[in-house]
């Protein structure tokens, strides 16, 4: 069944670009003036906190590359339901580039928003990947997420660095809650981990749908007799994970799991997004991309 769905929606977007290509080819065979335009993908999210990270994102971008237009879309579908029943429309990827595409834009950089390129990144690679094979746009190119190569992973420990929560000691833990993914690119948190420990053993890396897990985190803290924590989000925005799988009050949450093992917790409520080193790091790979325009 998940091989056919995965069929279908890849049958669904080439026909569509199939569709669009089409009408774009037959505008009396006339080139195009060159159109810029930037696509910011995110996964998305419905909570109100969570626009401060976009926003941040969308003000360096534009100050960043002045006189380019700039569209958002986000891969979640669920995310985008909520968002609609709330009067609030955003276009999935595949609907934003057809609209851009509509709109005449010959040239279009694509950036990943998403922390490591996981199965949403690859599945924004197939989609810009069949806009490029049909020919609808005269280039289009996608930009990496945020940490994708060496240099990134180190710009990324300098970030946490710099921003580790202010008052906290050394004998004290920072936990960075990611996403975690079941792709293999999730072996990015262990080895973000390993490169911060070499700046400071005492922060770590865990994951809410991959590894390392909370267990293991609460193994670590315990064998070193941490007793005090700051919890925080490694994803570009505090939604729903940070608020409940990280600072809620259910039993399972990384709060109550760590706070029954005798471990004082802090959680700091930011997306890596609110703060401008992250953001450098995918705005700066905007700029691959519009080298080649």
């Amino acid at each position: 069944m998940k091989r056919f769905k995965q069929f279908g929606t890849g049958i669904l977007i080439f026909f569509c670009v199939f569709m669009l290509c089409g009408s774009v080819h037959a505008s009396h065979g006339k080139s195009l003036a060159k159109k810029k335009g930037i696509l910011l993908v995110a996964f998305g999210s419905s909570e109100a906190s969570a626009q401060i990270s976009f926003e941040n994102i969308d003000k360096q971008v534009k100050a960043t590359y002045p006189g380019i237009e700039v569209r958002w879309a986000y891969t979640s579908h669920i995310i985008r339901n909520k968002l609609a029943k709330q009067g609030k429309v955003l276009d999935s990827p595949e609907v934003a580039l057809a609209k851009m595409q509509d709109d005449q834009f010959t040239h279009v950089a694509v950036q990943s928003l998403h922390t490591i390129g996981g199965s949403e990144y690859h599945d924004l690679r197939k989609t810009v990947g069949a806009f490029k094979q049909m020919g609808g746009f005269e280039k289009i190119i996608l930009g990496y997420p945020l940490i994708s190569t060496q240099k990134d992973m180190e710009k990324a420990v300098d970030a946490i660095m710099k921003n580790i929560p202010a008052g906290r000691k050394k004998n004290e833990a920072v936990v960075l809650m990611g996403h975690g993914t079941h792709h293999p690119s999730n072996a990015f948190y262990a080895a973000l981990m390993f490169q911060l420990q070499l700046r400071d053993p005492n922060i770590f890396v865990g994951t809410v749908e991959g590894y390392p897990e909370v267990d293991l985190i609460e193994t670590l803290l315990k064998q070193k007799k941490i007793k005090k924590a700051y919890l925080v989000p490694f994803m570009s925005v505090a939604g729903d994970h940070a608020k409940n799988d990280m600072a809620g009050d259910e039993e399972d949450s990384w709060k109550s799991v760590l706070t029954q093992a005798g471990i004082s917790c802090v959680p700091v409520l930011k997306g890596t997004a609110e703060f401008d080193e992250f953001v450098d790091i995918w705005v700066g790979h905007i700029s691959g991309p519009l080298g080649h325009f």
